[in-house]
């Protein structure tokens, strides 16, 4: 019986504090009466940095399959996708004469809601990837 309360227990904080966006939460803003065919991916980057530069890969990075790419000034590039497909995205700093590469992947879905907005909707969930630098070596 204990351990049947210990798994469970587990299980309860493994789905509350998991990183990946389950599509639980909905932003209306973003909802829409038609089911979207295409997307595209929220790709945070670290600003006030020289320009990185972003490498989007379809798939695994290991694959070698590169969809986009762009060199950034800014916070945020959104390049448009295909939904339920795997993106594997690369973003190379260089500060301070040291090169930094900050790797994440998404697999962008859609769901359909009823009840969590004013009328019945679709929306993307699992399209944010944050490549911000959280610290750098001195």
């Amino acid at each position: 019986m204990n351990g049947l309360i210990r798994i469970s227990l587990f299980i309860l904080f493994a789905v509350c504090f998991s990183c990946e966006d389950m599509g639980w939460i909905t932003d209306c803003s973003e909802c829409t009466s038609n089911e979207p065919r295409e997307g595209f991916l929220i790709i945070k980057l670290t600003g006030n940095v020289s320009p990185v530069l972003v490498n989007v890969y379809e798939g695994e990075i290991e694959d070698s399959v590169l969809y986009a790419f762009a060199s950034i000034t800014g916070e945020k590039y959104t390049p448009g996708i295909n939904l339920n497909k795997k993106y594997t995205v690369t973003a190379t700093y260089n500060i301070d004469n040291k090169t930094y590469i900050a790797v994440d992947s998404a697999i962008p879905k859609v769901k359909y809601t009823e009840d969590q907005c004013e009328n019945p909707c679709y929306f993307i969930y699992d399209r944010v990837i944050d490549l911000r630098i959280k610290y750098t070596a001195e």
